[in-house]
């Protein structure tokens, strides 16, 4: 069975354990990888939908796996017994429907040692979640495939207070001056600095034409004249608060690129 990269990575993150639940198991690669390498005794592989779980189920039966990994159809963990899993494992979801699925299934956790998060988007967010609910960052890696860049993490009990450039980049990666997230910041500051000169070519452009408007005829439309303005007053503070924004993440950028893990 061959794994993608960012498969492997996640693998890479998980822990030695009892028993391991994969939260939207699509093909249940991942699970079945686990198993038959011994990292976990046995696991739960969940999926909301059936399609993916009877891919799954195929999977399982491939490696002869039927009486080690049991095939659930679960919103969540909402399938999950309390104290049947040690570790948990969520990848490749936005990172809102991660924090939903973490802050419903809170009870079923009691017993678990370790999740292993893969967030698509919203990262920070996740971070931010794991950080108020008692959960430490403990490893993280960062893959780059097919031209995306994937975080990971592996979190276990415990407190860490996260600063906004931790939450926004991840604190082991900015710890370990991970390549990969070092290769995303130089990508993403270019971004940002594109982002930077289109906001500054169009306020240019919106101050000539509010200049050739005071220098030609007079509106005498004045409830138009009023409309109109509001209107460019209100892309204008738009185009502030964005350039505001950008501003913001690129000196976090730099920070981050600089060796700042504060």
């Amino acid at each position: 069975m061959m794994l993608s990269e960012r498969l492997q990575a996640v693998c890479a993150l998980c822990p030695h354990g009892e028993c391991l639940v994969d939260i939207g198991t699509d093909h249940g690669y991942v699970p079945v990888t686990l198993v038959e390498e011994g990292v976990v005794n046995r696991a739960v592989a969940m999926d909301v939908r059936k399609g993916p779980l009877s891919r799954a189920a195929a999977s399982v039966r491939e490696a002869g796996l039927t009486d080690r990994i049991s095939l659930r159809l679960s919103d969540g963990l909402d399938g999950l017994q309390a104290g049947e899993a040690d570790v948990v494992l969520i990848a490749g979801m936005g990172g809102p429907l991660t924090v939903r699925i973490l802050a419903a299934g809170e009870e079923k956790l009691s017993d678990v040692k370790a999740l292993v998060l893969q967030p698509q988007s919203e990262i920070g967010d996740v971070r931010r979640y794991l950080s108020m609910h008692g959960w430490r960052i403990l490893r993280e890696n960062m893959v780059l495939e097919d031209g995306k860049y994937y975080p990971m993490m592996e979190a276990e009990r415990g407190q860490e207070p996260l600063s906004r450039l931790q939450l926004q980049y991840g604190p082991r990666l900015l710890e370990e001056r991970h390549p990969v997230l070092l290769q995303y910041l130089r990508h993403e500051e270019r971004t940002l600095l594109m982002v930077l000169k289109k906001l500054k070519e169009l306020e240019k452009t919106s101050d000539e034409d509010r200049s050739l408007e005071t220098e030609g005829p007079q509106d005498v439309d004045k409830d138009g004249g009023r409309e109109k303005k509001e209107t460019e007053r209100a892309g204008a503070e738009r185009r502030a608060a964005r350039t505001a924004q950008v501003q913001m993440a690129l000196e976090l950028n730099k920070r981050a690129q600089g060796g700042d893990v504060r």
